[in-house]
């Protein structure tokens, strides 16, 4: 489907009779505000590097030319968020009459023209399915003085095959699959991202080395249900066979995936994890609830026992596994036993970390239909319950941390009280977040690097390392090469040379997510 809505707040101001239209104008600036899951962080990544292909540069510092809207339909008042900062702007863009604003994602996959309904200042509303056509749209809308809405119901190019911007030199996000094959009641992803689609071995292995050779030592992959990669050509040890020759790739250290369903874990995977060095000891399986009244009526295809026996085999091959899931409290019909249900699997499960949710309509899911809705009281002081045990649960388990040496991969971004403690901050082999200091007389390290230090506080949340300088260990990586050259690149500074693939120093940032891979230099 492709339609076209006239807007009057899209008109734009034509240049002046007589005005030199030849001048060189600076570029147009570009902002992307992402909401939701790391599929629409991905996506971000994509229609950011669209943008910079198509001329523009990122807005820093002052209000952007063209601000782009990635909207999540799952979480709640995901749209009452969208609203508000689309009203936000209406103002501004008044004001500045060549400004654009675009929603694309799940939501406006879901709400269609109700978005130029809501905000006829909006220029272009584009779905899951069509994120390339970004740059386009904004063009049209420009020329045709008019909002474009644009919203296909099937995948017409693979998101993978588009430029990219990635947020990270040091890390970064593959998808493996879109879309999604189950049919939970409370899921609105399947109707707007369509059903599983499969990308060859070969192509997730070729962007999986060509980030390798641009300095990543991270990746994770991304799918709606990883471990169901492969139904679409037939090969149910697919997704085993993939982490298996991740682990075979030179100067990839960490490899992370993200989300599997419990329905579809099977042995080959736990084996592979266990057996692949640079597949870190770490799984994020989604539990739901521990009722499996509740998971059948989620049209969950498992049950608790399943889930708990799942776990105990991760642990048994891989003992220091940290685990973490999503749980939904109050889904319609839930009683008292049902919730007592999930704090004992949550209880026996002894997660590192659980987003945990409280259940609320989804229109256009079978969940919304049901009867025994729960009350907001009754959601809540449940909500409350679990947080309390898991936060009691997660302070634990971390504290079992104290006295072990981790190595850390420091990120770009500290704690929020970092000028204050003067710590650095990064992620363990098992993602658990790690601030730390440097001791007087040792060499900072730069994002992407390594750091081997010893716990000394925990919390429910992070864990703490003030080393002295004897038991502060840094190891200098390509990544933190790479983090080099692109902040040099960013002042228009010629990047150094780090060896092996200089030959991408230099570039902007923005690559294909599926690239031939460059060649070998030296």
């Amino acid at each position: 489907m492709s339609l076209t809505i006239t807007s009057p707040a899209a008109r734009l101001s034509s240049p002046e009779p007589g005005e030199d239209k030849t001048e060189a104008l600076p570029p147009r600036t570009y902002q992307v505000r992402t909401f939701g899951c790391q599929m629409n962080v991905h996506d971000s990544e994509r229609m950011a590097g669209l943008l910079e292909d198509a001329g523009m540069v990122p807005a820093v510092g002052t209000q952007a030319d063209v601000v782009v809207f990635n909207t999540c339909a799952v979480r709640e008042n995901a749209d009452n968020k969208l609203y508000g900062n689309l009203g936000m702007l209406a103002p501004v863009k008044a004001a500045n009459p060549g400004m654009q604003i675009a929603v694309g994602g799940c939501l406006a996959q879901k709400d269609r023209d109700t978005i130029l309904r809501k905000a006829p200042w909006v220029d272009a509303v584009f779905g899951t399915h069509n994120v390339g056509a970004l740059p386009a749209l904004l063009e049209r809308a420009r020329h045709n003085n008019e909002a474009q809405l644009e919203i296909l119901e099937s995948l017409d190019v693979f998101p993978s095959t588009l430029p990219t911007k990635r947020d990270s030199v040091y890390a970064g996000w593959v998808s493996i699959s879109v879309g999604c094959n189950n049919t939970c009641t409370f899921c609105i992803v399947p109707a707007l991202r369509g059903k599983e689609k499969d990308r060859r071995p070969g192509d997730i292995l070729a962007e999986i080395q060509a980030l390798v050779d641009d300095g990543a030592i991270e990746v994770t992959l991304l799918g709606q249900n990883v471990n169901s990669y492969g139904v679409e050509f037939g090969d149910r040890h697919a997704f085993s066979k993939l982490l298996r020759a991740c682990g075979e790739i030179k100067g990839l250290e960490r490899v992370r995936f993200t989300s599997p369903h419990p329905a579809a874990f099977t042995d080959d995977v736990i084996d592979a994890m266990a057996e692949t060095p640079n597949v870190m000891p770490q799984l994020h399986m989604p539990l739901q609830s521990g009722s499996d009244s509740i998971l059948k009526a989620m049209k969950r295809s498992y049950r608790s026992t399943k889930f708990l026996g799942i776990l105990d085999k991760v642990r048994e091959r891989i003992p220091h596994a940290a685990i973490s899931t999503d749980i939904i409290v109050g889904f319609p019909g839930e009683t008292e036993e049902d919730f007592q249900a999930t704090l004992d699997v949550v209880a026996r499960s002894r997660f590192a970390t659980a987003f945990t949710f409280q259940y609320s309509k989804r229109p256009g899911t079978p969940a919304a239909d049901l009867d025994e809705q729960l009350p907001k009281a009754v959601v809540q002081e449940r909500f409350e319950r679990l947080t309390a045990l898991q936060d009691r649960i997660a302070a634990e388990e971390n504290a079992k941390q104290l006295g072990r040496r981790v190595e850390v991969m420091v990120t770009a971004h500290s704690g929020r009280k970092s000028e204050e403690t003067h710590r650095l901050s990064g992620r363990s082999q098992d993602q658990r977040l790690v601030h730390f200091s440097v001791p007087e007389g040792a060499q900072t390290p730069r994002p992407g690097d390594l750091v081997t230090v010893t716990i000394t506080e925990a919390a429910a949340f992070h864990l703490v390392a003030d080393p002295d300088l004897a038991d502060y260990s840094l190891r200098r990586s390509r990544a933190g090469d790479a983090w080099d050259r692109s902040q040099a690149d960013s002042c228009g500074v010629p990047a150094p040379s780090a060896g092996g693939n200089s030959g991408q120093a230099g570039k902007t940032g923005v690559s294909l997510g599926m690239p031939a891979l460059p060649p070998r230099m030296g």
